[in-house]
């Protein structure tokens, strides 16, 4: 029966997945693999139960400039996250990584030191800590890539003209909907799908 149920999963139709079952050892990786489909498959043990480990290896293109990639996890040193933490960060925000917040609209690019510093500045100058900034990225971490003078700063100035808010409320509705920081558009209500980037949704 289980056999059936995986096979008829959307999963099983990458051809990328082996499930292994054991009832008295560990989990332990056995294998490491890449499909043509772009994804790593870990073939496992687990005990007593069936385990699918699927994974994407989008975030390696960062290789094509490791050094500017390392220069950019290194600018987010101060925020306590993992390596692991790091990467998926800047996969998601410059399209290594597929995000919804994006649709299909992200064109794939290398990051640049400079233009993140410039980015936490910015948000830093909000009076965002580099806890509250910490949540922000942990929350909504397509925010780096988001553009500093073509959406933030046009939305900060929106948020306090039409709606009256700065400082300390300001620094609250970040922290609730960073993802106001990058809305770039407003059908009023006459839906053009991109509903995540929408002022509507505010």
């Amino acid at each position: 029966m289980l056999g059936n149920s995986l096979a008829a999963s959307p999963l099983a139709t990458l051809g990328s997945i082996k499930c292994f079952h054991h009832s008295t050892v560990d989990l332990v990786p056995l294998s490491l693999k890449s499909s043509s489909h772009g994804l790593r498959t870990i073939s496992c043990v687990s005990p007593s139960k069936w385990i699918v480990f699927c994974s994407t290896t989008q975030v390696e293109t960062y290789n094509e400039d490791p050094k500017t990639w390392e220069e950019c996890k290194e600018a987010l040193s101060c925020f306590d996250f993992s390596v692991e933490e790091k990467d998926k960060i800047l996969g998601k925000a410059f399209g290594h990584i597929h995000s919804p917040y994006w649709t299909e609209e992200r064109v794939k690019e290398n990051p640049k030191a400079e233009t993140l510093n410039q980015i936490l500045e910015f948000l830093r100058s909000l009076g965002l800590s580099d806890e509250d900034l910490h949540k922000v990225m942990k929350k909504f971490p397509e925010v780096l890539g988001c553009s500093l003078e073509e959406e933030m700063k046009p939305n900060i100035v929106i948020l306090e003209n039409q709606w009256g808010i700065s400082g300390k409320q300001l620094r609250n509705l970040l922290l609730r909907n960073p993802k106001v920081l990058g809305y770039n558009v407003d059908c009023k209500g006459d839906c053009i799908a991109q509903c995540t980037r929408c002022w509507v949704r505010f």
